[in-house]
């Protein structure tokens, strides 16, 4: 793990890029969750398997969602896949005329 103290900046959106090195030492990849927790005045951030139960803010069930289709077999994917797209069109069509 690092040991010096690594500076980064935050860009407009209040992104902020987390080094491969602390990546790697935390268990984080690309998809995973991350909780973020404002403790005395400073953001901690930690990998979770799973939303916390209770949550039921937008953020929170996308990440659930998100958690649950790693888990899943290809062929439940597409079928939930298929599934959004229709849901999507039949919106989409409720809205012309």
């Amino acid at each position: 793990m690092m040991s010096k103290l690594v500076y980064k900046v935050m860009d407009c959106k209040g992104r902020v890029l987390i080094p491969r090195e602390l990546r790697l030492a935390a268990g984080m990849c690309g998809g995973d969750i991350l909780a973020l927790q404002l403790q005395e005045g400073k953001v901690s951030v930690r990998k979770v398997e799973i939303v916390e139960v209770g949550d039921q803010s937008p953020e929170a069930v996308e990440a659930y969602v998100r958690a649950a289709i790693k888990t899943m077999p290809d062929a439940v994917r597409l079928s939930l896949i298929s599934d959004l797209s229709g849901l999507v069109r039949e919106k989409e069509g409720s809205h012309v005329g």
